[in-house]
């Protein structure tokens, strides 16, 4: 089976690469991704939410959480007097999220470019693999409200997939990625995230093909 027909088979997007789309087959894309990761997702997801700063007793959103992987594992370190709360366009995912909610987590459909979150409610923010499924023209706005949410002082942590060099590592993140990978990130994230209001502390490259860029909204 081709790549591009891999990806249609839990993607829900046009074929033009700025408009984004979501992820609406969870079970599969559960199966997939543990496939690709040849066993080192949670070595890896760990070592994202060590990079995030978050401590016990934080209020943590993530933004395009997906199947709710990483708020799972984020969930026991914030212990009973911190929340996680994952947002995502896909009811779907949502759906699957809840299911296995941790007790100290929320779940809820939403968009990143208008979360349903009051102004400075939030400690830490994490958005992975996320960016680029939204609309080019929306991820300025969702960016925006990132920063909208967090306190003076809260972090924000983007991890996204490092700009493919090879044919078939193009071919193979494409199959779990939308047509909007086709840009390169790397360099946007670096004008938007400033452009909003935030300090950048730290960026660097994971294993697996991501990078990381972790910021501050300045107090």
């Amino acid at each position: 089976m081709a790549t591009m027909g891999l990806g249609k088979l839990f993607h829900n997007h046009t074929e033009h690469a700025d408009e984004g789309g979501t992820i609406d087959r969870p079970r599969l894309y559960e199966i997939m991704v543990s496939a690709g990761f040849l066993g080192g997702r949670r070595p890896l997801y760990l070592r994202i939410a060590a990079l995030s700063g978050l401590r016990p007793g934080d209020a943590v959103l993530d933004v395009g959480c997906g199947t709710g992987y990483l708020t799972r594992i984020i969930a026991p370190v914030t212990g009973p007097d911190g929340h996680v709360t994952g947002v995502d366009p896909s009811p779907q995912m949502i759906e699957y999220a809840r299911r296995r909610a941790p007790g100290n987590s929320t779940y809820i459909v939403g968009k990143g470019e208008s979360l349903d979150l009051p102004d400075a409610s939030t400690d830490v923010v994490i958005s992975t693999l996320a960016i680029h499924h939204m609309p080019a023209a929306a991820r300025a706005t969702a960016i925006g409200e990132m920063f909208r949410v967090l306190r003076p002082g809260g972090r924000l942590l983007i991890v996204e997939f490092r700009p493919p060099t090879g044919r078939l590592t193009s071919r193979l993140v494409g199959a779990l990625t939308s047509p909007a990978m086709r840009h390169n990130l790397r360099d946007l994230l670096g004008e938007l995230i400033p452009e909003a209001g935030f300090r950048i502390e730290r960026e660097g490259d994971l294993k697996r093909l991501f990078y990381y860029v972790r910021a501050v909204r300045p107090t």
